[in-house]
């Protein structure tokens, strides 16, 4: 079942990507002789008009082959990719991307009008030398609100608490046995690690949550602005752990994974209901959509890059640079996808795992 669902989700992300391709394609008169799914053996194949549409047995890749896409197949027909302005020819490319950037969004937006699970406020434990425990907060009991400001789940109560500084009085507002308490409890600020690596301090009032959930629904229009800021801000910290990777300050061995590592992923967001697998396809579907707009040839972000320098120069560069330029680039392609899938191999002890399988 985890299998089938895993290759559902890589063919509905695939699918998303090379449709847009297609659907400007198509708009732009250019004809598309081949829309295939995955790679290696052929399950199926059919044609409509002058497009071949092929499924293919390993589902972890696709194209859209467009008629003239190259100069040794063009032949100066107007249905052809070459033959179109470069504006058009940039679109055909983005498109891609944007409709994957696109299925993100739909997806956060969904997750927000639905509904996610997220931990309640009610305190599970107390750490020992912080203001909580000095204060008289008791284990069950249930924030409700923080100097006036009213919090339904843990992340909330964070935000605010994180903000404070050392010494800070802050009035927590709680439930104990149906009685509501009002509790004045001072700040303590400590250092932490933060995912760049980077020390930080943050308020804290010592206190851990407990193993309650609460599902929490948004209105249909506050979940479309909830879902837009929270794709934005994970694309940026896509962005920024990319260059960081690149500068060696986060590892580059815990920040990322391939298709054996989204298969771990998907396996345990689909163990835990349609909501969380609906939020690794987003998470996966912009990763996909910015990765492919990096600026390597092979990428559709190397075919952008291609473009510009056309528009730029006012011409296309020679046949013979854009071959060796992306030979290159499809072997850095290469090389990164065999560091990966190693890293997988790694970080899922797999080999130990086979090791386990063959003893037995």
């Amino acid at each position: 079942m985890f299998i089938f669902i895993f290759i559902i989700v890589l063919s509905v992300l695939i699918l998303v990507h090379e449709s847009g391709h297609f659907i400007v394609a198509k708009k732009a008169g250019v004809r598309v002789e081949q829309f295939s799914l995955g790679f290696g053996p052929r399950l199926f194949k059919w044609k409509k008009q002058e497009t071949e549409y092929i499924i293919c047995a390993i589902p972890l890749g696709g194209f859209v082959k467009l008629a003239g896409d190259s100069p040794e197949e063009f032949k100066g027909h107007p249905w052809e990719y070459l033959a179109k302005p470069v504006g058009q020819r940039a679109k055909i490319v983005f498109f891609g991307p944007l409709l994957n950037y696109a299925l993100a969004f739909i997806c956060f937006w969904a997750i927000f009008f639905l509904g996610f699970p997220n931990l309640a406020t009610r305190v599970g434990g107390l750490v020992d030398g912080f203001g909580a425990q000095e204060a008289g907060i008791e284990v069950g009991d249930k924030i409700i609100s923080i100097d006036g400001e009213d919090v339904a789940i843990w992340q909330e109560l964070q935000d605010i608490v994180q903000k404070k500084k050392e010494g800070d009085i802050t009035v927590i507002s709680l439930l104990r046995d149906e009685e509501k308490l009002e509790i004045p409890i001072r700040i303590k600020q400590e250092k932490i690690n933060t995912v760049w690596g980077e020390k930080k301090s943050i308020g804290l009032i010592g206190i851990k949550p407990g193993d309650e959930l609460i599902n929490v629904r948004y209105g249909f229009i506050q979940s479309f602005f909830m879902g837009a800021g929270r794709l934005l801000y994970l694309s940026l910290l896509t962005v920024k752990s990319l260059l960081w990777i690149l500068i060696g300050k986060v590892s580059f061995h815990e920040s990322v994974t391939g298709p054996l590592g989204i298969f771990y992923i998907t396996r345990e967001a689909a163990g835990l209901g349609i909501i969380p697998l609906i939020q690794v396809v987003a998470v996966i579907s912009m990763s996909l959509a910015i990765f492919n707009l990096l600026p390597l040839p092979v990428l559709d972000g190397g075919h952008l890059l291609f473009l510009i320098i056309e528009k730029l120069r006012g011409r296309r560069l020679s046949a013979r640079i854009e071959k060796i330029v992306t030979q290159i680039g499809f072997s850095l392609i290469l090389l990164l996808i065999m560091s990966v899938f190693y890293n997988d191999l790694l970080k899922y002890d797999v080999f130990g795992r086979i090791s386990q399988w063959l003893s037995k």
